[in-house]
């Protein structure tokens, strides 16, 4: 038994759930609660009280009605027993933030008796006696994955409750929309609105003049003279950090909150020996070599051993009540560096890294990294604008698409072959490839769930079917085009390729991941100048 995780990932001055406490039951017949979640994604959270605690999993797809039906079910950090009354908001910024509803609750009975011990084996067979749900359930671990289980339904068929009974609070009889729309409220387990701590209802996050972050121009060369500084290309998010006493906000380029994804971060700005500041940097996880890696960044959402993540700060654009963005880079650098000095992880120091752009471009790609980013020394902060004073330059070739169907799986594979991407050409949805690797059997049937929101009959794309001399394309032909499944070009992903063929096609393009930090519309075909 330990909550020590989920200690470490919750700052209580902020957020409103249990710190610990609770006394357990002494009978067979032990605490369940199940909180349907609506956080980064929605997902039902199933808990069992056991040895103490709450034992916890993010179940994504909910609990299953079928006997021999079964549902993913992540295991995340314990939970405090007095969790199983929460319900409320989680403030945006925080771990999980979002807006939690006790779905069902109740007791259950383990049908053994050494259940711990079967957990720790990997299997659990129980009965649930709730509001909702009744009847016989198992958990059971999939081989060699640590914390990805399996929930499935035992016993006798149960009828599935209704979509109206599905968004009710057995606590409360609230649906979600009503608790989020009380944003400081949590109902207590006697069922009585707790008082507000404040009048009226409050802003999801405190709010702060947004700065579009400066962005860098694609060059095939280095420059041949001017005074430049050179930093590593990261693979990961961009995010603007912004301190303001007590309220620490981490935003992507698209303003969108990334705090609660990345609680870590977040306290660590808060630790700042600075009252207020804004910050310019990118969100990393690092692979076993210390990479940046995107695909890691990807599957770091639910699973609480994820790979190291680390907030590299590149640029201060404020400090106290002064805005600095107007002095040169390289003052701002100082003050930066300055302010970092006494810092630990999860922050670092971008620095900076000397020596020939060409040299250094060789020395990147040998240790498999994408690329440098130059910058002028004098350079102020010209915030949404992409001027040529901060310069990239790839050894690898790497960016964002759209996505606009798939084709049908073929052999082993389920769900789906290869999606077919593009980008935005002023207003025309141009086709660059089919991307067919870089999944896993998981991430295709997860992908695929997204996919069926946003089918829609037309190909999305301006420029398919294509014919070239009198002769269709062997990229998407006519026929082909026909077992195509086509989706409204929303969601953004990012892709490797090796390069760019004369018909404008991208050559072994290798799916990293999706990323919602990123606007479709502004996902453009990126030219080196």
């Amino acid at each position: 038994m330990s909550l020590r995780e989920y200690i470490r990932k919750r700052n209580f001055g902020l957020t409103k759930e249990p710190k610990g406490g609770g006394k357990s039951k002494t009978s067979e017949a032990r605490r369940f609660v199940i909180q349907k979640h609506d956080a980064s994604r929605l997902h039902y959270d199933f808990r069992l009280e056991l040895d103490g605690t709450l034992k916890s999993w993010a179940v994504p797809k909910g609990v299953p009605f079928k006997k021999g039906d079964r549902r993913l079910a992540v295991q995340v950090e314990d939970h405090p027993l007095d969790y199983a009354g929460f319900e409320g908001i989680i403030p945006e910024g925080q771990y999980g933030g979002g807006t939690v509803m006790v779905w069902d609750q109740g007791t259950y009975q383990a049908l053994s008796n050494h259940p711990l011990k079967d957990l720790e084996k990997g299997k659990l067979h129980f009965a649930l006696a709730g509001t909702k749900l009744k009847g016989e359930w198992t958990l059971v671990r999939i081989k060699d994955e640590d914390k990805q289980w399996l929930l499935l339904k035992s016993g006798e068929d149960l009828t599935p409750i209704t979509k109206k009974r599905d968004d009710e609070s057995v606590l409360s009889a609230r649906t979600m929309a009503q608790i989020a729309s009380i944003r400081d409220a949590m109902w207590e387990s006697n069922r009585k609105p707790a008082r507000l701590t404040a009048k009226g209802r409050n802003p999801p996050r405190p709010a702060v003049k947004f700065i579009e972050p400066m962005k860098a121009k694609l060059v095939a060369e280095p420059p041949g003279h001017g005074d430049w500084f050179y930093e590593l290309k990261f693979d990961g998010f961009r995010a603007l950090a912004y301190k303001d006493g007590k309220r620490t906000q981490l935003l992507s380029r698209n303003n969108k909150d990334l705090g609660a994804r990345f609680p870590e971060i977040v306290k660590a700005i808060q630790g700042l020996s600075v009252s207020k500041a804004v910050l310019d940097g990118e969100v990393v996880a690092l692979d076993d070599a210390g990479r940046s890696s995107f695909q890691l960044l990807q599957g770091s959402d639910i699973d609480a051993t994820r790979p190291p993540i680390v907030y590299y700060i590149f640029d201060l654009l404020s400090e106290g009540s002064t805005d600095i963005r107007n002095k040169g880079l390289a003052a701002r650098k100082k003050r930066l560096a300055s302010l970092l000095a006494q810092t630990s992880e999860p922050l670092r120091l971008s620095a900076n890294i000397e020596g020939n752009p060409h040299d250094l471009l060789k020395k990147v790609k040998s240790m498999g990294l994408e690329g440098i980013i130059g910058k002028r020394a004098e350079s102020t902060y010209e915030a949404g604008v992409r001027s040529g004073a901060w310069i990239k330059l790839k050894c690898l070739n790497e960016q964002e698409f759209v996505i606009g169907g798939y084709t049908p799986p073929q052999g082993a594979r389920k769900h789906f072959g290869a999606l077919l991407v593009g980008y935005f050409d002023r207003k025309d949805f141009q086709f660059a490839g089919k991307v067919g690797t870089g999944f896993s059997a998981k991430l295709l049937g997860t992908l695929h769930r997204q996919f069926a929101k946003l089918e829609t009959p037309a190909c999305p794309f301006k420029n398919l079917p294509e014919k070239r001399g009198g002769r269709w394309s062997q990229n998407v032909t006519p026929a082909e085009m026909k077992r195509c499944t086509w989706i409204k070009p929303a969601l953004v992903c990012q892709v490797k390729f090796s390069e760019w063929t004369r018909d404008g096609k991208l050559r072994h393009p290798v799916f990293l991941g999706l990323r919602d930090d990123k606007d479709a519309r502004r996902v453009v075909r990126e030219m080196p100048e």
